[in-house]
């Protein structure tokens, strides 16, 4: 890479982390107030009352989350359900994780290993890039999946790491979206259910929703016998 090439890289890199940076900045008085019902009712007035623009807002937090990814989806995914209801909150959610995973999976590609270190520890990316579970094209697929269902793991980080992994750019996009549908389709649905005062029915969603995801990552171990699913989330934490 020649000098001028390599300047440019730089600039771009920078340029990218301040504007990502600048744009949390702005967001998170926001994201803090999400954690409250009257937090999320203003919101949703201002959304509603914005039009396009305050569908920008909440794709503004949702690439927040993401990007940061130490803020918890949840606050996101429930006020995408009292804005949009269940069923196009959850389509929203699913879409814009998406675009905003290939995103970062770009960004990545084009600026390699040093634009994760500036927001991951170097010695948490040499972790998980020398286990085995990772390191192998045959189990990747499998372990990209359970991550990403299993409710709880930082999924978000593997966004950043994903471009490292033998896993094809469209295969991690699709893995990865798929994979958040039972945690995104519970949250929306409860929040469009605390809008109307419905509690109760919320916890129900949560309940139900846990169970499954409970029973199905228990038949999944099962079948699991080198026990690269173990290995993953021990290599993430």
């Amino acid at each position: 890479m020649n000098k001028k090439s390599k300047i440019l890289k730089i600039t771009l890199l920078c340029v990218v982390v301040a504007i990502m940076v600048a744009m949390t900045i702005y967001l998170f008085p926001v994201i803090k107030s999400l954690g409250t019902q009257e937090g999320q009712n203003a919101f949703k007035k201002r959304i509603n009352n914005s039009g396009f623009i305050g569908f920008l807002m909440l794709f503004g937090l949702q690439f927040a989350q993401i990007f940061l990814f130490i803020i918890p989806g949840e606050p996101i995914e429930i006020l995408a359900g009292v804005c949009y209801g269940g069923f196009w909150g959850t389509v929203f959610i699913m879409i814009a994780a998406a675009i905003i995973s290939a995103f970062i999976y770009l960004l990545v590609h084009k600026f390699g290993r040093q634009f994760i270190y500036s927001f991951i520890d170097k010695s948490k990316i040499q972790k998980i890039e020398k286990s085995k579970a990772f390191r192998n094209p045959k189990t990747i697929r499998f372990i990209i999946f359970i991550l990403f269902f299993i409710p709880g793991t930082p999924k978000d980080l593997l966004t950043y790491i994903a471009a490292l992994l033998p896993i094809k750019p469209l295969e991690f996009i699709l893995i990865s979206t798929i994979a958040r549908f039972p945690s995104v389709i519970s949250s929306t649905l409860a929040g469009s259910n605390l809008l109307s005062g419905n509690w109760h029915f919320s916890l129900l969603i949560y309940g139900i929703t846990f169970l499954l995801v409970t029973i199905l990552v228990f038949i999944m171990k099962k079948f699991d016998k080198e026990k690269v699913t173990d290995d993953a989330i021990n290599a993430i934490k």
